[in-house]
């Protein structure tokens, strides 16, 4: 019992930053159709920005993660303004290309800046452990999960509230319709990609806390596509949901099985979940008539 406790707060803990980097994924599609495949890189940066600010340059740790948010967000505007905006119009597989070589261009730019040697990452978050049910997890764990929590609950409220969220809601179902009303979409792509690298840095903040700095970090968002496709590619609360489950099955895998195929069960997920329901459990699925 005391392993099952433990292994559940490690798997929603590893849930629910998944499920922060695949509301990135998930926006970014909603909005413009494209599937970013440097969305790992985004969580990676944003790891290696909060340690260069609380650790070689000395600030402390709340202005260091508020300019790291800073530092993201303006990475998602350049990004959009000046990688993706000149590829509308061009086909998919080629604006699918393009996020892989900006994938490669970010992880060389994180290479070339702090190198590839591991870093350990000096705790903002109170690390010592807690006893649960007779179970003993890290604190860091438990505070990881709340602010994840929280900050999916934020985001939840600024797409339904929010005269930006709705505008972003508007865009995703009918961009045409959205430039009807005087919604500019080029504007909610920017703001897709800025949110989108915001989680992520978010993300990557908690994973190095967990874990510490290092070039795997973008490994981790390698782990959101079972999440996306898990949940559905278009759906927020699929994101929630598939984070959730992925990070739980990793966990009960790696604790009870043996470690080495809690990598390999998300994609194996994956290509169930494309062969039985290739919409995702919350995807919408759309049907075309020729």
């Amino acid at each position: 019992m005391d392993l099952f406790i433990q292994l559940t707060l490690t798997g929603l803990t590893n849930g629910a930053i998944l499920a922060l980097a695949a509301l990135g994924f998930v926006l970014i599609y909603k909005s413009s159709d494209v599937i970013n495949f440097a969305q790992g890189e985004f969580l990676l940066i944003g790891a290696y920005v909060i340690y260069a600010m609380v650790v070689q340059f000395g600030l402390h740790w709340t202005l260091g993660m508020f300019l790291t948010m800073v530092v993201a967000v303006a990475l998602g505007v350049v990004v959009e303004r000046l990688v993706l905006r000149p590829m509308i119009g061009e086909p998919i597989i080629s604006v699918i290309m393009v996020t892989i070589g900006l994938s490669s261009l970010l992880k060389a730019i994180v290479s070339a800046i702090w190198g590839n040697v591991p870093r350990a990452f000096p705790s903002f978050i109170p690390s010592e452990p807690v006893s649960i049910l007779g179970a003993t997890v890290g604190e860091d764990r438990l505070w990881s999960i709340l602010i994840a929590i929280l900050l999916l609950s934020i985001f939840t409220l600024f797409f339904r509230r929010s005269k930006e969220g709705i505008a972003m809601r508007a865009v995703a179902d009918d961009q045409q319709a959205a430039l009807s009303m005087g919604i500019s979409v080029k504007k909610i792509f920017a703001w897709a990609w800025s949110i989108a690298a915001a989680t992520a840095a978010i993300g990557g903040a908690l994973v190095a806390n967990i874990v510490g700095v290092s070039g795997e970090l973008a490994g981790f968002g390698l782990r959101v596509f079972p999440v996306v496709i898990l949940g559905g590619l278009d759906s927020i609360p699929g994101a929630i949901v598939g984070g959730i489950i992925i990070g739980l099955l990793e966990s009960y895998t790696g604790g009870y099985i043996g470690q080495g195929l809690n990598q390999v069960l998300p994609f194996v997920v994956l290509i169930i979940i494309l062969m039985l329901r290739p919409y995702g459990l919350f995807g919408q699925e759309i049907i075309e008539r020729v």
